[in-house]
């Protein structure tokens, strides 16, 4: 059996400057594959370009065993893509948008049957402009899979979501994936990527920085923990690393972040309480993708990416 989705040595440049730069990877059919980055990393047009959406200016692409370039239409029948903006005329009803979407294809569920299966039923009539983000995601997926993929793109699906509505989302990639479809998940919500994810592939500036299950990455950095804490004045990181379990100290301004092996969090606060210094956002948090990125890229993720108020 093919690989659902090969991409070998991919370039794209756009004005001279260069997008996705020699990047490979492989999904294999079955999984939910994750390509992670911070905004601006290259995903959408890396995608883009995977799924025949974009010609590349370089590399080698399969889908499902097949050029998308050269048989797009083949590849089409077998895809789906729920892309980062849908485009979809604001007036558009949601039975409106789905009988277009299954006008496409003639395999396509019956308009009702998917209304009720994406419960989008009591919402027929409702014009697109006015869903809720959930309710566009919700519309979006069931436009992607109106025609029974196997392997389905979703881009940046979780980018707007209140909690809850991400929480149903995830359920959703899960049950998909349950159902026999191969899934690549990009997004820039790290903490999605992991507890979704199956393999990810870590971008950044166009580039592939790390690859593989997400335990196995994290695993990588000889940490289990992550002890949190804003640096009292005076205070010197550096005098942390005589612990016992402590692996390394990283400092971003006066934000400080740990690593080492439990009871991490207690070894450090000992240290700060000798030196009157205990900080009021001292916390431990399992080590995670975002410092996998950090120690790859040797830059910290941007807080609207992490849910953090730190720069770590």
């Amino acid at each position: 059996m093919p690989s659902a989705l090969e991409v070998q040595h991919l370039r794209k440049n756009y004005g001279g400057t260069t997008v996705v730069d020699d990047l490979s990877f492989t999904v294999e059919a079955g999984e939910i594959f994750g390509l992670i980055g911070p905004n601006g990393a290259g995903k959408t047009t890396a995608i883009e370009c995977a799924t025949g959406v974009r010609t590349p200016d370089a590399g080698h692409v399969r889908v499902l065993g097949t050029d998308p370039h050269a048989l797009p239409q083949a590849v089409r029948r077998r895809v789906g893509l729920q892309l980062q903006e849908s485009g979809l005329p604001k007036r558009l009803t949601v039975a409106e948008a789905i009988e277009l979407f299954a006008s496409f294809y003639p395999s396509a569920a019956p308009q009702e049957e998917w209304l009720e299966r994406w419960g989008l039923a009591k919402h027929h009539a409702t014009a697109y402009a006015d869903l809720s983000g959930g309710q566009k995601q919700r519309l979006g997926l069931a436009l992607a899979l109106v025609h029974d993929p196997d392997l389905v793109v979703l881009d940046e699906m979780f980018a707007g979501l209140d909690p809850r509505a991400r929480m149903e989302s995830q359920q959703r990639v899960r049950s998909i994936c349950e159902q026999g479809t191969t899934v690549v998940l990009v997004t820039h919500f790290m903490d999605e990527a992991e507890a979704l994810c199956d393999r990810v592939a870590l971008l950044d500036e166009g580039r592939c920085v790390a690859l593989g299950p997400p335990n196995a990455l994290t695993n990588r950095l000889g940490a289990s923990v992550r002890v949190r804490f804003t640096a009292p004045d005076g205070f010197d990181p550096e005098t942390l690393m005589g612990l016992d379990r402590v692996a390394s100290v990283r400092q971003n301004h006066a934000q400080v972040a740990v690593y080492g092996h439990d009871p991490l969090l207690s070894a450090v606060t000992k240290v700060l309480d000798e030196r009157g210094r205990r900080p009021s956002d001292l916390r431990a948090e399992p080590t995670s993708l975002e410092d996998v990125f950090l120690r790859e890229t040797g830059t910290a993720l941007a807080p609207a990416l992490t849910g953090e108020t730190t720069g770590f």
